[in-house]
């Protein structure tokens, strides 16, 4: 697990993009837990911490396929991949992400 950012750092359901052992990832706070995905819509190959977040999940911005936080499948067309979903640790107020641990 390495040390992403404290979780101060993160505002509740604002995508924040972050590099991990060279893997572009993107973290959502939701309340006090934090989802780590793959930075990359599974459809289009564009980031997904330039989307926004809803109850669905997170939006990818160009063609609007949304991606579970949980599992990264996605729940609306036109993507039908999907996208990592990395391993997360909160310890001391700190964010640790494992990219070599995917959930799902």
């Amino acid at each position: 697990m390495i040390k992403v950012c404290a979780l101060s750092e993160l505002d509740n359901r604002k995508p924040l993009a972050a590099s991990v052992d060279d893997v572009d990832i993107v973290l959502v706070r939701d309340g006090e837990r934090v989802h780590a995905l793959a930075d990359l819509c599974s459809h289009a190959a564009v980031s997904l911490s330039e989307g926004e977040v809803s109850r669905k999940g997170i939006e990818c911005w160009l063609h609007g396929s949304c991606f579970d936080l949980e599992t990264g499948k996605p729940s609306s067309p036109p993507a039908s991949e999907p996208v990592d979903v990395y391993a997360v640790d909160i310890r001391d107020g700190d964010v640790f992400v494992d990219v070599t641990v995917t959930t799902n």
